[in-house]
């Protein structure tokens, strides 16, 4: 089984250098796949793991079209005719689906490696939608995308990406289980919320420094979802819904004493101290915009006094408009607002990233009812994606592609934009 690969190592080499040329990529992204796998897959106890990872890598960024076990081993094998093609689908099937490595490891490895390449600014979670027709994907069910506002058959999962000045990658994943054995009472904030706990703990262990966590999920920012990080110590911005109830805490601003209000309701209340905050536009390289912010210290009502605790509310107005489009709370109550404005927009970076490159990697194309596997492709995958964003082929390609909306979710106009299991 072990060679019906590794004997077609020469080919495999130079069919992924030819398809990798085909679809525009120079050699610097296979020099940073080398690389980044010698540092990643150290965990990987076997010679012959270590290299299926790499080869798994090579072939998602090479292969054309969606990427399917099948189609990885055909462009890896390719020349070696339908024989030696099956025999390496079936190869690649058991490392992905029916081997016993853990993913984790590797996940820390590449937060660790990704932090060894440039300071990290902010973790961002995201959610990303998978939609899957067939009824033989794990997690897959019918469910509601709330930043589509519809309906939709598939996987919901949720990516924690690590940001820095010049990287933007997914470094963590967890799938939603609504209609599994396993975690089946987990709820859609629950499952984002552990998802960049989870990576952040292996991050952490590691020896990845402690940085702000940016919950660019809707509606995130619940009392459950603040104990839990304020529990792991970790600080986080997150969204608020505009019907959040929330008590004023300072005496000199409307609406203290007045009994919970919404979120929304308190920001209208201090519109009238809006201050211009300037943040530089991911959508157009160079260009800077400008919003009204407005931020107030607030406490979310908690029955256990232990956990009442300040935080604060901001918002973020577009010119001519008379509601906040933008609502955010955050523990970091002394920040500076136009600080927390500008590490908002990291959502932005994850979502201009996404859209250039969730497709050309395969994040969503796992096929299969094992759990580990979905883990293990989607680990690979990530890997995959962090090559293609180091290569220095990969940042002048990226530079020239206009940003779409990211195709993890496609929010409504006035939501800006995941984690894993």
């Amino acid at each position: 089984m072990n060679t019906s690969i590794s004997s077609t190592n020469s080919g495999t080499y130079r069919g992924v250098r030819a398809a990798a040329g085909a679809a525009g990529r120079r050699e610097p992204v296979g020099e940073a796949v080398e690389e980044l796998c010698a540092a990643v897959f150290t965990s990987l106890r076997r010679r012959d793991q270590r290299e299926r990872g790499r080869q798994y890598v090579r072939g998602l960024l090479a292969a054309q079209g969606r990427k399917s076990i099948r189609n990885i081993a055909q462009q890896l094998t390719a020349g070696a005719g339908a024989g030696g093609a099956a025999a390496a689908e079936q190869s690649l099937h058991h490392f992905i689906a029916a081997s016993t490595w853990d993913w984790q490891p590797i996940r820390a490895a590449l937060s660790q490696y990704l932090g060894g390449t440039a300071p990290l600014n902010a973790w961002v979670a995201q959610p990303m939608a998978i939609p899957k027709g067939g009824e033989h994907s794990v997690g897959a069910g019918h469910r509601f995308d709330p930043h589509r506002g519809q309906m939709f058959r598939g996987q919901q999962a949720f990516g924690t990406w690590f940001t820095s000045a010049g990287v933007v990658t997914p470094v963590g994943w967890r799938l939603h289980l609504r209609e599994e054995q396993e975690a089946a009472d987990e709820s859609y904030e629950e499952c984002a919320v552990t998802a960049v706990l989870d990576t952040l703990r292996e991050a952490r262990e590691s020896g990845a420094a402690t940085r702000p966590v940016v919950l660019d999920v809707r509606d995130i920012a619940t009392r459950a979802a603040l104990n839990r990080f304020a529990e792991a110590r970790v600080p986080v911005v997150g969204r608020i819904s505009p019907e959040a109830r929330l008590l004023v805490t300072d005496p000199r601003l409307p609406g203290f004493g007045a009994g919970t209000l919404a979120a929304r309701d308190v920001l209208q209340n201090v519109r009238g101290l809006r201050m211009p905050v300037e943040w530089p536009d991911p959508e157009l390289p160079g260009a800077r915009r400008t919003s009204l912010v407005a931020a107030v210290r607030v406490m979310v009502p908690d029955p256990a006094p232990g956990r009442r605790r300040e935080v604060l509310l901001f918002g973020e107005w577009e010119a001519a408009r008379r509601l906040p489009t933008q609502l955010w709370v955050t523990d970091m109550v002394r920040t500076e607002p136009g600080a927390l404005v500008r590490m908002t927009k990291t959502a932005h970076r994850v979502s201009a990233a996404a859209g250039a490159s969730v497709q050309d990697v395969g994040l969503r194309d796992f096929s299969g009812r094992s759990l580990p596997g979905w883990h293990r492709h989607v680990t690979l995958a990530s890997v995959a994606h962090a090559a293609r964003c180091l290569a220095p082929a990969a940042a002048s390609v990226a530079s020239s592609v206009p940003v779409r909306h990211s195709p993890l979710h496609r929010p409504r106009a006035h939501a800006a934009v995941l984690a894993g299991r």
